[in-house]
């Protein structure tokens, strides 16, 4: 940084005593500066530098053995939160980040070993960061499900059954290859049905559109596997759908105070959030894999 940052400083100084040399001579100055290449090649040379020393910072964790006292990134509140927690009493620090993507973006930087995070996340990742790679190890398998009020049980029976048909017309398989598979991916969107009648109202969706491919943005709209689910599920039932970003931490909060309805975000069914909330059947089964620099 420092090499740049002299660097730098030396380009505008010569562009500057050349910028007074010309007006001067009364010579005006054309776009074709001199001045531009050399900054040019700067710039490449310190992102080539900036390259190279991200590449510099060895990988420590090899195998799941080597967690132990390991400095793990995890995003805050998340199954990957929680599983890891058990490596403190092992020695390991537990850096949390709002998103999965700053603890990535960390692992990268060195200030961290590892990342836990759920499987089709991590391999969006690594899709693009060639300096990244996953664990061959399985971390964990789990369940994911849809978060709901233990006081609407009837809502909760309702999209139970409305699961129950996706799963069984197709439509849920179809959900999921359009976003996950070589062949498939892009080739078959939830579309909904002409006739559908949303006279019930509306239902909110609690979500953190930063886990893809579950929920995340293109443009302004969330979108994924978890919004085509939602969707799908509202339109069997005869509601409007509302999805609600926020922080993944929160959404527990947003549906128990009758802020959203329900929530989606690729949750997993643990038993200590069995305590405080409601989840429906079972929609997907995922991994937890850990990120490791290559």
């Amino acid at each position: 940084m420092k090499k740049f940052a002299a660097l730098l400083l030396t380009v505008c100084m010569t562009a500057m005593l050349t910028a007074c040399g010309s007006a001067d001579q009364g010579e005006a100055p054309t776009a074709d500066s001199s001045a531009e290449g050399p900054a040019e090649e700067v710039v490449e040379e310190a992102e080539e530098e900036a390259e190279a020393a991200s590449e510099a910072i060895p990988n420590t964790v090899n195998s799941l053995e080597d967690l132990p006292g390991k400095t793990i990134g995890v995003q805050l509140g998340t199954t990957g939160d929680i599983y890891a927690s058990d490596y403190e009493a092992e020695g390991s620090t537990i850096e949390r980040y709002n998103k999965g993507a700053d603890a990535v973006q960390a692992l990268k930087q060195g200030k961290i070993d590892c990342v836990i995070i759920d499987a089709q996340p991590a391999q969006a990742f690594v899709e693009k960061n060639d300096d990244l790679t996953i664990l061959e190890e399985d971390f964990a398998i789990e369940d994911y499900a849809i978060c709901i009020s233990k006081d609407k049980t009837d809502l909760k029976e309702a999209m139970n059954g409305a699961l129950n048909e996706l799963k069984e017309d197709g439509t849920l398989d179809q959900i999921v290859a359009n976003y996950i598979g070589d062949d498939t991916k892009g080739t078959c969107p939830y579309e909904s049905p002409a006739d559908v009648d949303y006279s019930n109202g509306k239902l909110v969706m609690a979500t953190n559109a930063a886990f893809e491919p579950y929920e995340f943005y293109e443009g302004e709209e969330v979108v994924g596997i978890d919004a085509d689910i939602a969707k799908a599920i509202c339109d069997k039932l005869g509601y409007e759908l509302q999805i609600d970003d926020m922080e993944f931490d929160a959404i527990i909060s947003a549906v128990q105070s009758g802020k959203a309805d329900f929530g989606a975000a690729g949750m997993t069914v643990t038993e200590d959030r069995l305590t405080s909330i409601d989840f429906t059947d079972s929609y997907a089964t995922s991994t937890q894999v850990v990120i490791v620099r290559k």
